[in-house]
């Protein structure tokens, strides 16, 4: 029995249609677009940027929430709820959820990237630079692993500014920063071995 034919033999929970549907709703989408942006946000903030009342903000990132796709940030202090993507693969649900939550992340990132190049010309000069890195480098699956490792180690000494505000310079704003590490596949499914 393939993998596909137990998926679908499984009982399926009432909420798995919802899910698969969450990231169509336009204003989930723009949610997940602006915590993108901006690291973190509450119902009110989103409100004022999206044009939409901060009752319904608020429902759609507790739905957004619901399904692990973001969660709570820390406090600023007050009654303000702020929010922020979360990024690591939800451990419940299993491989067809990773696989889901992995695709609207990449989803996310090519969105941004596309709204960057064409909204680059209308940005401060400082940034209007692409900083795009590709290469095809030849390496062992260990050698991938401490690749990884090493940009890991890199993206984590700036990690903390994105829970501690204070921590970032004044003219510090939110870059997207996206490494795959990934091998190349032959027509067969499997990495050549040159």
């Amino acid at each position: 029995m393939s993998d596909e034919d137990r998926r679908t033999e499984l009982p399926r929970a009432p909420h798995d249609r919802a899910r698969r549907l969450l990231p169509d709703h336009p204003v989930r989408v723009a949610l997940l677009d602006l915590l993108a942006e901006h690291s973190t946000l509450t119902s009110t903030e989103a409100a004022a940027r999206l044009g939409h009342s901060s009752g319904l903000c608020s429902f759609h990132l507790r739905q957004l929430a619901r399904y692990g796709l973001i969660e709570e940030a820390p406090h600023r202090g007050g009654r303000s709820r702020p929010w922020r993507l979360r990024w690591e693969t939800p451990e419940t649900g299993g491989e067809v959820r990773a696989a889901e939550f992995t695709a609207l992340n990449r989803g996310l990132e090519d969105e941004s990237y596309r709204n960057w190049l064409a909204h680059r010309d209308q940005a401060p000069p400082e940034w209007r630079q692409d900083e795009s890195f590709s290469a095809v480098l030849h390496l062992t699956p260990a050698e991938a692993a401490e690749l990884a490792t090493s940009v890991r180690r890199l993206f984590a000494g700036y990690r903390e500014r994105e829970d501690r505000p204070a921590a970032r310079p004044p003219d510090a704003v939110a870059v997207a920063a996206v490494t795959r590490l990934f091998p190349l596949l032959g027509e067969d499914g499997v990495p050549p071995q040159d």
